[in-house]
């Protein structure tokens, strides 16, 4: 632990100051010049940081770029979509939300709550079941064949109520649907009480990188209403796509 903590130190060294010699560097961690040279070097060999040419200095790498890769896009994922998840929900009167993979559950980036929404839960960070939820249907349904299996085999199909979806036939059933209608719903699978309706978010590549979803009660959302804000949804989606850079 002291180890991750000294590199980490110097990765904030380095990034305060630019560029900074293995002396300097050991003196603001206070360790031996050896211990830092150590340091530097891992740190080196995994392409964070870089010796600045002729100069006996470090500073840091290319490497920080793909760690701070996913993070921002997230943060865009966010902002991008902030102003349309804003409308949605003003539209549409419930909670939006958008949703990207999370190892083999869905996690809520952001949430934006409508005129009509009452109730206080707060989606934001939480992991939720890809099975059971209309954001990880949609995020399951853009997956190739392999990547789905492997996520669904992880995560298996935990009962959450009457309506939960357990078995692969069924849910393969309803990804093809959630493809060929460009939306998918949840009918009270991961809460009682509960609808909601999610429509796919693409990159600019193409690639489906989000979802974003409407959520709210079942008395007020009914299957037959989840279907008829389906359109107004894809459209959002469309826009926050548009906003990300995608032109389909």
């Amino acid at each position: 632990m002291q180890s991750v903590d000294r590199a980490i130190s110097i990765l904030e060294i380095l990034s305060q100051r630019q560029e900074a010699g293995v002396s300097e560097v050991a003196v603001e961690i206070g360790v031996h010049k050896s211990t830092a040279f150590r340091l530097l070097g891992a740190l080196e060999s995994r392409g964070l940081v870089e010796q600045a040419e002729d100069r006996g200095k470090y500073r840091l790498s290319f490497g920080m770029v793909r760690l701070a890769g996913g993070v921002a896009a997230r943060l865009d994922l966010t902002q991008q979509s902030r102003p349309v998840c804003r409308r949605l929900a003003e539209e549409i009167g419930e909670t939006v939300n958008i949703a990207v993979l999370r190892s083999h559950y869905a996690v809520n980036l952001d949430q934006v709550r409508g005129p009509s929404a009452v109730t206080t839960q707060n989606w934001i960070g939480q992991l939720t079941p890809l099975h059971a939820t209309s954001s990880g249907k949609v995020l399951l349904a853009h997956l190739d064949d392999r990547h789905r299996a492997r996520l669904l085999d992880a995560a298996g199909f935990e009962r959450y109520t009457p309506g939960t979806i357990t078995s692969l036939p069924a849910l393969e059933e309803q990804l093809d649907e959630a493809r060929r209608r460009g939306y998918a719903v949840t009918v009270e699978e991961y809460e009682a009480g509960l609808n909601a309706v999610a429509a796919p978010v693409r990159s600019h590549d193409g690639e489906v990188v989000a979802a974003v979803s409407a959520s709210g009660p079942a008395y007020r959302l009914g299957e037959e209403r989840l279907h008829a804000l389906a359109p107004v949804l894809v459209a959002g989606a469309r826009d926050i796509s548009h906003r990300l850079g995608h032109t389909g």
